[in-house]
């Protein structure tokens, strides 16, 4: 991205949540600001920190489009929509026919170095100021050093080797090469660390990050560090002091995904959206929503396929994993307050996270979406504890971080009065396991994952780290162009090379 100056900039609103909060970030914020005359104040100070949070929303589906590079370019979902045509650049990440100038590569990359440049200029205008308390100063650098570790997190997953930018920058500054994604991690891993040493566990604001956000961070970026020596003890280690912090896994699976219930004991770094006008609600709520005829006014795009359905258990009986029914929708069952018609779908399934039933957002404002999106939550880091664990040799241990993630799933026939059998768990369904085979409980965590996080855009990125076997089977025989030394990372944007002329060199 090439970042000009700091001019001026505008402070929006931000809204991000964590366990324990109080308030809302979400003060309205008048007028622009030149770098000389802004930080001169604790309250000036903060609006500049809450405008780092903005680009984690999905405020607009096509501007935060890492649901396109995270699901897409997966097994998990196809486009969808009213054609072909209908955002045919959605459809080119799915079939791997990837231009620079593709809208979804061009927007992730837009959105997510946008944040990097906000959390920048906190760090510049924080960084040494004695006109701002040293209590603000401290917490305003670290939650920017943490915001600045999740943008690059989703920039060097996406896109392998890209420039780091560290200050803000003149525009020929910022003609830097393309570092290694290595260098990137440890960078991340760099800001992650100096956060959790600040950042309280619980915040005092609904919105503020904290420390189990950037440990959170901090573990699934050892995960995929596979450069970095002991990457997984590190990232086991890290992820047993946040399981160590007191958040708990919601008796519902579906607690996560629900208005109702957003604010949870799961969640450790979640995207608030709220409802009003239009810039605060979640817009994915009609990007996924179905197509006419049904009464639910979406755009129909997002759809999962029949390849993340079967990836679900069911019991002997017959009785589905429950997050099969809370995360898709199916034939003979809901979607929400609504009798679902798979005619709405060209798989015959539609997505449920992230959207919400009429009779919590009408039709006339589909686009104004009340549901979070939880960046970072428990169940994951149980998943990267139990997966780290398995791949350093100790797959005893693994097991029971694995199996408290299988346990909650199940039970959840034991709090959902919707389900059949309630209040009972039907027998057999996602037992324990009891395996210590490396090989064989690697499947299964893989498997355990995908269950768990379907359609939370993490798909494509967990198939390219798990090495170029496993992507080129699961990816080639529903794209024939996917080829793994080739699209392991999503091209640079056009918009980039033509700024940057030392991009490769």
């Amino acid at each position: 991205m090439r970042i000009s100056r700091f001019q001026t900039f505008l402070l929006a609103v931000t809204l991000v949540a964590g366990p324990g909060c109080k308030k809302i970030l979400n003060q309205p914020v008048q007028g622009s600001y030149t770098p000389g005359d802004f930080f001169t104040s604790d309250a000036n100070a903060q609006q500049a920190v809450n405008d780092a949070y903005k680009y984690l929303s999905f405020t607009s589906g096509a501007n935060n489009a890492i649901w396109v590079l995270g699901d897409l370019a997966s097994d998990d979902a196809i486009k969808g929509g009213s054609s072909i045509g209908d955002q045919p650049d959605f459809e080119a990440v799915s079939q791997f026919n990837i231009l620079p100038t593709n809208a979804a590569v061009e927007a992730v990359w837009k959105n997510y170095y946008n944040g990097v440049f906000a959390c920048n200029v906190v760090l510049d205008g924080l960084t040494g100021n004695n006109a701002v308390s040293s209590a603000l100063r401290a917490s305003g650098i670290a939650q920017a050093k943490f915001l600045r570790a999740y943008y690059y997190f989703i920039l060097a997953t996406s896109y392998g080797n890209i420039p780091l930018h560290l200050k803000v920058e003149t525009a020929k500054e910022a003609q830097t090469r393309a570092l290694p994604q290595d260098s990137i991690f440890a960078q991340i891993e760099q800001d992650c660390i100096a956060a959790a040493a600040v950042l309280p566990a619980t915040a005092s604001q609904l919105g503020m990050a904290t420390k189990g956000a950037a440990l959170a961070l901090l573990a699934k970026t050892y995960l995929f560090h596979s450069d970095l020596a002991n990457h997984y003890t590190l990232a086991a280690q890290t992820a047993e002091q946040v399981e160590a912090m007191g958040y708990k896994l919601t008796n519902l699976y579906s607690d996560n995904f629900s208005a109702a219930t957003k604010d949870n004991t799961e969640e450790i770094f979640t995207v608030n959206h709220l409802a009003g006008t239009l810039g605060i609600g979640n817009e994915l709520n009609v990007w996924f929503a179905p197509r006419p005829p049904a009464p639910t006014n979406g755009y129909g795009f997002f759809l999962p396929t029949q390849n993340l359905v079967d990836n679900y258990e069911s019991a002997p009986t017959g009785e589905a994993d429950p997050r099969l029914d809370y995360s898709i929708a199916r034939a003979g069952h809901s979607y929400f307050d609504l009798a679902y018609d798979p005619s709405w779908s060209s798989t015959g399934y539609n997505c449920k996270k992230m959207t919400q039933p009429l009779s919590e957002v009408p039709a006339a404002t589909k686009n104004v979406g009340t549901v979070n999106y939880e960046a970072l939550r428990l169940g994951e880091i149980l998943l990267i504890d139990a997966e780290a664990l398995n791949e350093s040799g100790q797959s005893a241990a693994a097991l029971v971080p694995l199996n408290k993630v299988r346990a909650r799933a199940r039970n959840s026939y034991q709090y959902d009065n919707s389900l059949p059998g309630y209040p009972t768990v039907p027998a057999g369904l996602l037992p324990d396991i009891t395996t210590t085979d490396q090989t064989q409980l690697r499947d299964i965590i893989r498997r355990e994952r995908r269950s768990e996080l379907a359609l939370e855009f993490h798909r494509f990125f967990d198939i390219i780290r798990y090495g170029k076997a496993y992507a080129n089977a699961v990816l080639q025989p529903i794209a024939p162009n996917f080829n793994y030394d080739t699209n392991k990372w999503f091209p640079i944007p056009q918009s980039e090379r033509d700024a940057n002329p030392n991009l490769f060199q």
